[in-house]
């Protein structure tokens, strides 16, 4: 069976550690190294794997590290488990912000197979979207681990083109906020025109919560669906029409490109270090 050692017991670590035991994969099998002694009893505790305080007692014989930790505490993992990882030479899956391959390889030694993901918070419940792009140094095998991971705790596409990661960062990595924040939207506009706010709240989220699913299991373009609700002349098209006059697409057009280049420059930072 797949060692696998996890670098970081935080929220995402704890939602692939779920899903990979919801679908079969021993406890015994997973390791996760964690510096707070609370969340290392925690995730003993909920799923019966093996903890550790030191980075690099769980990376030893691991035949899987995966990175869970924030881009700016790297520096400090590298130069831990360079030498682990170069003698064992294990698949790493680096799911940290704007961390660049070619970053990896410099830290961490560039005959390590790498994957490079970015999964999001809905993984948290099932119902994640990671994107993926690998060195050329990761077999069809390993291809194929990376993505058992990672689909455990939503839908996975790999990317060809590492370039668009940083894309992939801006729609999907931070998307769930720009979500929360239209809903956000929605109950305010609707308080504002008398409704409770608990009413509001509810409405707003179940709305968005049937639409998703219409989305995701029609199969069908989001233009299709957005034009089937649409009567001439209605409700519907009065607001379509504000938002094109405020220029919704541009809006959120601007916001993707603004994400895209914070990643692109915490990347940049990074390689400072």
């Amino acid at each position: 069976m797949t060692r696998i050692a996890f670098i970081g017991g935080g929220n995402m670590a704890r939602s692939l550690i779920g899903g990979l035991l919801n679908t079969g994969t021993a406890a015994a099998n997973v390791r996760v190294a964690e510096p707070l002694a609370q969340a290392r009893e925690s995730l003993g505790r909920d799923f019966g794997v093996t903890t550790f305080a030191d980075n690099r007692a769980a990376a030893e014989d691991a035949d899987v590290l995966v990175l869970a930790v924030k881009p700016q505490i790297m520096p400090a993992i590298y130069a831990e488990l360079r030498d682990t990882l170069q003698r064992n030479r294990p698949l790493l899956i680096s799911i940290a912000a704007g961390v660049r391959i070619d970053q990896l390889e410099r830290w961490f030694g560039n005959l390590l197979p790498i994957v490079r993901c970015m999964p999001n918070t809905p993984a948290l419940i099932g119902a994640g979207a990671t994107g993926l792009c690998a060195n050329l140094r990761v077999t069809p095998q390993q291809r194929e681990q990376a993505q058992h991971i990672l689909d455990a705790a939503g839908i996975t596409r790999w990317i060809d083109d590492e370039r668009l990661m940083d894309t992939v960062t801006a729609i999907s990595g931070s998307g769930p906020a720009y979500f929360f924040a239209i809903v956000e939207a929605l109950e305010d506009a609707a308080v504002a025109q008398g409704m409770p706010r608990e009413t509001a709240r509810i409405l707003a989220s179940q709305t968005c919560l049937g639409a998703g699913r219409m989305l995701v299991e029609s199969n069908e373009a989001p233009a299709t669906l957005r034009q089937r609700v649409t009567s001439p002349n209605g409700t519907t098209q009065a607001a379509l029409e504000s938002f094109s006059a405020d220029q919704l697409p541009r809006v959120i057009a601007r916001a993707v490109a603004a994400a895209t280049r914070r990643g692109e420059e915490l990347a940049a930072a990074l390689d400072k270090e």
